[in-house]
């Protein structure tokens, strides 16, 4: 399938590794054009050095930077004249429960998953036309809050929410919002949450056993899922949030 995705340009946040990062190359991959973006310089060098400097561009900001929507935006259409729409990635807030989470660590996680996320999502679609896409990674917990991840089973709701509203207010112009809710993706982020435990192999065995397939996705996986929903070809796809978890969410 032609995803109509060649030439066109998107911004993708947390795209040095992960999710992000996968995404990032399901783009490229499908002739489309990326600014990427991290808060590791280094970080996000390599990044674009791996997708390519014709295909990739990238910055070193914090999603919590009220600058950095402007500032991706301008490398947008510097370097490639054009923007298509955004995947919206934040790194996962800090692990542990409501009771040993401090109001600072609410507070930080609040700006950067949540007012963050917002702030470039509305920047963002105030330059975008019909066709535009724009995509915020949440996680499963949108739907069922996971042990020992308070924070985020706080604000990822709210942000699916949000982008639900967005979806109604963008609609009337051709821009479409839509959710991305993973589970147990193989990434850094969950090696570092399964490390958590006493026995980590132990952890991630169980974790594998309570999933319809078994097993742990791959970025790739959830990269080409990204992709198709940032897509053309995903034309009349909006306000969803979609779960890429193998199965693990028992809900509709």
């Amino acid at each position: 399938m032609d995803l109509g995705l060649k030439d066109r340009a998107y911004i993708v946040t947390a795209a040095s590794r992960g999710l992000g990062r996968a995404t990032a190359q399901a783009l490229v991959d499908d002739g489309a054009k990326v600014v990427i973006s991290s808060r590791s310089a280094d970080s996000i060098a390599l990044a674009v050095a791996e997708l390519g400097k014709d295909n990739a561009v990238g910055l070193a900001v914090d999603n919590a930077d009220a600058s950095a929507p402007a500032q991706l935006i301008k490398a947008a259409k510097d370097t490639f004249g054009r923007l298509d729409g955004a995947l919206i990635s934040v790194g996962g807030p800090p692990a542990g429960t409501i009771l040993d989470k401090t109001e600072e660590e609410w507070r930080t996680a609040f700006d950067t998953v949540f007012l963050g996320g917002l702030r470039l999502a509305t920047s963002i679609a105030a330059e975008l036309g019909d066709g535009g896409s724009i995509a915020f990674v949440l996680s499963s917990s949108v739907k069922a809050p996971i042990g020992g991840l308070a924070i985020s089973n706080g604000l990822r709701p709210g942000l699916a929410m949000a982008a639900k509203t967005l979806a109604d207010e963008l609609g009337p112009r051709g821009i479409r919002v839509n959710g991305l809710l993973p589970g147990k993706v193989d990434t850094e982020r969950i090696k570092e949450l399964d490390s958590l435990n006493p026995d980590p192999d132990a952890a991630r065995a169980g974790s594998m056993a309570t999933i319809p397939l078994r097993r742990y996705g791959e970025p790739a996986e959830f990269g080409r899922v990204a992709a198709f929903l940032l897509s053309p070809a995903a034309g009349y796809l909006t306000g969803v949030m979609l779960s890429v978890d193998g199965g693990a969410s028992r809900s509709l």
